[in-house]
């Protein structure tokens, strides 16, 4: 367990050290919220996690494993969400994902966290310092959680936009690794998108449910904000894999042209594009993203 804190009325009132405790102090303040944080968790704290607050099995199933697509299902009165968190490593160049599995229940939220991103303690203090949002119960923490995860996208887009700026130049000066930079970014766009749709359609789907689990009208604009952003973002990562592609066909145009200027430049050329497309057929094929 990473962290768990008790809450009334906004304010943190216990900080248990084990889900035992935890479990013991929720059921003497009926009107208290437990807050449980986790990283890669047992199977065993996962199965007393699902005894204690009813969790669906599938859902647990699900926060076993990584690898899940980001979703959105209710199970009776529990809300489970799964989110795909990313950051900019600037170093290597890099997007890194992570997997934030939410379980949201009348008193309590549990996240299951899958790789270093979001930094889910500082969404906590963000939400202990503000104690008229925090009273608004587990649903605001959903919330933080899922504006923490979209502001995150951020610097990756700039990070992004940055590469493509470099690739860019670096096409036209013929360097000869931009290739390979071009399908490793791509490949990346692939995770990111995947990651941002399904985020759009998951929070229109909770704002479609407003009236239904009368969400508070403060919460409401905060989502509302939450889902312009992610609605952007989305779109920046479908012009970055529409600008990718088009670097792609520039480049081979390019390197057409060089390899044309010798005898055996025009069958060398179609080999490799040839080999080129072979290859990444297989890898997407083994990716499971075709």
């Amino acid at each position: 367990m990473v962290q768990a804190a008790l809450y009334r009325d906004g304010i943190r009132v216990s900080s248990p050290t084990t889900l035992a405790e935890t479990y013991r102090e929720l059921r003497t303040r009926p009107d208290g919220m437990a807050w449980i944080g986790l990283a890669r968790p047992t199977e065993a704290e996962l199965l007393s996690l699902a005894a204690e607050f009813d969790l669906h099995e599938l859902a647990v199933e699900d926060a076993m494993e990584a690898h899940q697509r980001p979703k959105l299902e209710r199970y009776g009165d529990t809300l489970f969400v799964v989110l795909r968190a990313a950051r900019y490593l600037d170093a290597p160049e890099e997007v890194d994902f992570g997997e934030l599995h939410v379980f949201v229940g009348p008193d309590f939220v549990i996240t299951v966290r899958h790789g270093a991103a979001p930094d889910l303690s500082a969404v906590r203090h963000r939400m202990e310092d503000d104690p008229e949002l925090l009273r608004l119960g587990p649903e605001a923490v959903l919330y933080a959680i899922l504006d923490a995860v979209v502001d995150g996208y951020a610097p990756v887009v700039a990070g992004v936009q940055n590469d493509i700026d470099e690739i860019e130049t670096e096409v036209f000066s013929g360097a000869p690794e931009v290739s390979r930079r071009i399908y490793e970014l791509a490949r990346e766009m692939v995770e990111f998108q995947r990651a941002t749709r399904p985020l759009v359609g998951m929070l229109h789907a909770l704002m479609a449910g407003f009236a239904k689990y009368g969400t508070d009208e403060e919460l409401q604009r905060y989502l509302r904000d939450v889902a312009d952003h992610v609605t952007h973002t989305s779109e920046r990562v479908d012009g970055f894999r529409q600008a990718l592609a088009d670097i792609l066909t520039v480049n081979a145009t390019l390197v057409t042209q060089q390899e044309l200027g010798w005898g055996l430049g025009y069958p060398f050329a179609i080999l490799l594009m040839a080999v080129v497309c072979v290859s990444l057929y297989f890898i997407f094929k083994r990716r499971d993203w075709l």
